[in-house]
């Protein structure tokens, strides 16, 4: 009786918790989330969303991939209009910062169509200037915005696991945490609105010149006739590991440069972060000749390959065939 009297006590206790946690677990499961551009990244976080078990409706230009979601368990819409009328979190990837204005503003966007208080998350990588006056638009029109782009490629979009960085309030920030929870591993708000993408550029930076390093060192251990997969397995173990070894050193090895990330807006990326600096009256010497770099590349005709074809821009200063 006394056992019998310690389990009901003990449930009793319980008892708000379960119910707090039933709660919430209800409030996720009938959570609708519009999303915007389901590219390389945006359809399997889109993916994720479903898996997790929001309600996601997708919308996006090209109709195969909006197809794609919905035979995933997703809905396909039409128009933003239409994607975002009953969203709780309304969820933007896309290229660049015009693609972010074209689908935020104007009458078409999603300010003008979206309910009053949603939380609106922007996952594209855009310039730190035009995430902070996107965000007083949105609150103009009643949205609680965020910044928060990703890192982590297609790989990590797929895994769930992207690195996200976020710009915004702190309280619109607690409510999207366990939202973002479904595709990303590290998320964590940096500042005020602009912060998530003035850290996007930082790392932007980092991963371009780590991918010029790897490049040139892969070049250098082909000239002397290394073997390189046992070259890099060692240099991975040591202070030279890093992820982009990890997630690009086989890539380049097997001259494998499907696009995970493309050169293209890994260019557009350096972009920002060259131009930022100047803003803020900083030098970033080899920012500057890696920017340079990735522009070479792309005006050498390969935009459309993954960030580690880098690779080819050090085998043609090399003189070596392709």
């Amino acid at each position: 009786m006394a056992s019998h009297r310690r389990r009901q006590r003990l449930l009793n206790f319980h008892s708000p918790l379960v119910r707090a946690a039933k709660t919430l677990l209800e409030n996720h499961m009938s959570q609708n989330v519009a999303f915007i551009g389901l590219g390389i990244m945006g359809l399997p976080m889109a993916k994720n969303f479903v898996t997790a078990g929001f309600n996601v409706t997708g919308f996006n230009r090209s109709e195969k991939a909006a197809t794609e979601l919905a035979a995933a368990g997703g809905h396909a819409a039409n128009s933003i209009a239409e994607a975002v009328k009953d969203a709780d979190v309304i969820i933007t990837m896309v290229p660049d910062s015009p693609d972010v204005e074209a689908v935020t503003t104007g009458a078409e966007g999603l300010f003008a169509h979206a309910k009053s208080g949603a939380i609106w998350i922007d996952n594209s990588s855009i310039r730190p200037d035009v995430a902070v006056n996107l965000s007083n638009a949105a609150r103009e029109a009643g949205l609680r915005p965020l910044d928060a782009p990703v890192s982590g490629g297609e790989q990590g979009a797929i895994d769930a696991v992207l690195s996200i960085m976020v710009g915004g309030e702190p309280a619109d920030f607690a409510v999207a945490k366990p939202v973002l929870e479904a595709v990303g591993k590290t998320i964590v708000l940096v500042g005020p609105s602009g912060s998530g993408q003035t850290v996007k550029a930082a790392n932007q930076l980092i991963v371009a010149a780590n991918i010029q390093a790897l490049s040139e060192a892969v070049v250098f251990l082909e000239a002397y006739g290394v073997d390189t997969d046992s070259a890099l397995k060692v240099l991975g173990g040591g202070l030279a590991g890093s992820k982009v070894l990890e997630q690009k050193g086989q890539k380049i090895l097997d001259r494998e440069f499907g696009p995970g990330f493309r050169l293209a807006l890994h260019h557009k990326d350096m972009g920002i972060v060259t131009s930022a600096a100047r803003e803020a009256g900083v030098v970033l010497p080899m920012g500057s000749l890696v920017a340079q770099l990735v522009g070479s590349t792309v005006a050498s005709g390969d935009g459309a390959l993954d960030h580690s074809g880098l690779f080819r821009g050090v085998q043609r200063l090399s003189g070596q065939s392709q």
